[in-house]
């Protein structure tokens, strides 16, 4: 199966580290990350979680519950977060989904066959309140993700959905904003009373809104 933007997520049943979920009633009205791991007692893995975990309470300040997901048993995961909380200085209080069937991995397309038969590709994806793909990213099983740069593109994505802003190339929180092309010059000046500067018609900057 290929998800794509926009997309309504899977919802699944689970088994998890923190106990059995349903994936919707676990969001709730929250945003949602789901990032998947190769297997259990794998070096980049436990580094990821472990940043996750460290990362836990701005994830918290934006609206934001964690899930990861590995193909190994719950009594793998239990020993493997012993080791992460051990190695990586944290402790990991998001539940890791136990799929060992790969049904959710089939799901949302996070084993991709050219690259391995059996694991999962470091597939993330952000998720809306309105239970909608809003970002999918995808990285060889080698490559470390960077948790900060998912941070910045939740600040982005929930920019764009309150205020109908987007932001320019390696935007960082609490740099100006562009005016997004549905919104008129006219409307913009009412809509950002902080200014608007228009160096083009399509390029127009406004501060940004929630600062």
């Amino acid at each position: 199966m290929s998800i794509r933007l926009g997309d309504i997520a899977p919802n699944f049943k689970a088994k998890t580290s923190t106990g059995d979920i349903d994936f919707y009633e676990f969001l709730g009205d929250s945003w949602g990350v789901l990032f998947s791991h190769p297997a259990d007692y794998t070096p980049v893995c436990t580094t990821e979680l472990g940043k996750t975990a460290l990362l836990q309470g701005e994830f918290e300040k934006r609206n934001v519950k964690v899930l990861a997901l590995s193909v190994d048993s719950i009594g793998r995961h239990e020993g493997w977060i012993k080791d992460i909380n051990e190695t990586q200085h944290t402790t990991v209080g998001f539940p890791i989904v136990a799929d060992e069937d790969k049904s959710i991995a089939n799901a949302y397309g996070m084993i991709h066959p050219n690259a391995s038969e059996t694991f999962t590709v470091r597939s993330l994806f952000i998720i809306g309140p309105d239970k909608k793909v809003k970002l999918m990213i995808t990285y060889p099983a080698s490559t470390g993700r960077n948790f900060y740069e998912v941070l910045r593109v939740i600040d982005s994505l929930q920019l764009t959905a309150q205020y109908s802003v987007a932001t320019p190339a390696d935007w960082k929180d609490g740099e100006d904003v562009i005016v997004v092309p549905a919104v008129s010059t006219e409307d913009a000046i009412q809509k950002f009373p902080k200014g608007v500067n228009v160096v083009k018609p399509y390029l127009r900057y406004t501060p940004q809104p929630n600062k």
